[in-house]
């Protein structure tokens, strides 16, 4: 099928505190254990051809040699670097080492520079690709401030050095982000947070707009083909929940529609991952067309269930309860 590109013109943009503009959606690149390099690739090569000017990234994706090769086809068709927003992410085991997984990364997608730029998980903790859910680093620490401060220091640097416009965090907890902004010299721009229907957290979210750091909301439909350790039973798909479905039905799109439209007009920046060229054109068309009314948008609101999806099990430590240990729950970081 042939789709009409849509202009990125007309795509809603977020300001970040320097003045840069982000588009109001993007695409992610994380393919789970399901979809291939070459899938993935493929699906950003097609997405740009229709108007996506963002994509989101990691070294831990184990695809950005691929996507390179992608992007310099996309700068070789006439698209200007400077209309592109390309994000990474430093993983966990580089805590002690940014400047040269950054780079890594820049040899590996074939550019000069990132958007932006983010620390993975604000935790050192490692896991192998595909480990089970009870799988455990024995490594594995908490939140310790003072580590993380040596980590945000060397992404301060990459700022400085010219190699990324940005900084950001992501999957971090409001007691954690008052921390880095109190110490930090360079703020986040951006922070990335799991984000849709049924889990809003709009009390991290606020705590971000306050402060001048826009969002990056992933998961936005619910993530239904996120790694099987991340699943559990008393989890909540949003594409099957109930007002969700009912306004999907008014509008005579599927569910996920109705999410990532949500997330757009809700003011962050959702970056739903699909390699289907019909899902990830209707994802793109939700940002421009067919807007939801306040009415839908206030019960979109009142249907989050508060369910969290990426618990994060895999980077719990000796001696942490349980995945809650993780996220701060009670307003205080927990310690050994």
């Amino acid at each position: 099928m042939n789709f009409t590109p849509i202009d990125p013109n007309k795509v809603p943009q977020r300001t970040l505190y320097t003045g840069a503009k982000m588009p109001g959606i993007g695409m992610g690149t994380f393919g789970s254990d399901r979809f291939s390099a070459e899938d993935i690739a493929n699906a950003v090569k097609g997405a740009a051809k229709l108007g996506f000017r963002l994509f989101d990234g990691a070294s831990v994706y184990g695809n950005e040699d691929l996507i390179g090769e992608v992007y310099k086809e996309i700068l070789a068709s006439g698209i200007k670097r400077e209309e592109l927003f390309i994000t990474s992410k430093v993983w966990n085991d580089q805590h002690d080492n940014v400047i040269e997984s950054c780079k890594q990364t820049l040899k590996d997608l074939q550019l000069d520079y990132l958007d932006c730029y983010f620390v993975h998980w604000p935790f050192p903790n490692f896991h192998a690709k595909g480990v089970s859910v009870d799988s455990r680093d024995p490594n594995a620490k908490p939140y310790i401030h003072e580590d993380f401060m040596k980590t945000w220091r060397q992404m301060e640097q990459l700022v400085e050095m010219g190699l990324v416009k940005h900084i950001g965090t992501s999957s971090v907890t409001i007691p954690k982000l008052k921390l880095i902004l109190r110490d930090a010299k360079i703020k986040p721009a951006v922070n990335e947070m799991e984000l849709h229907p049924c889990f809003q957290q709009p009390e991290l979210y606020k705590f971000c707009k306050d402060n001048g750091i826009e969002v990056i909301g992933f998961c936005p439909i619910g993530s239904p083909t996120r790694p099987d350790r991340d699943k559990t039973d008393s989890d909540i798909a949003d594409i099957e929940e109930p007002t969700v479905v009912k306004i999907a039905k008014a509008h005579k799109v599927h569910p996920a529609v109705i999410c990532v439209k949500w997330g757009v007009q809700h003011g962050h920046t959702p970056i739903p991952f699909s390699i289907h060229e019909n899902e990830y054109y209707s994802n793109l068309l939700s940002a421009v067309e067919d807007p939801l009314t306040d009415e839908e948008m206030k019960e979109l609101e009142e249907a989050d269930k508060n369910c969290r999806l990426i618990k994060g099990q895999v980077f719990l430590w000796e001696g942490a309860k349980d995945w809650e240990d993780l996220w701060d729950l009670d307003g205080t970081i927990t310690t050994l």
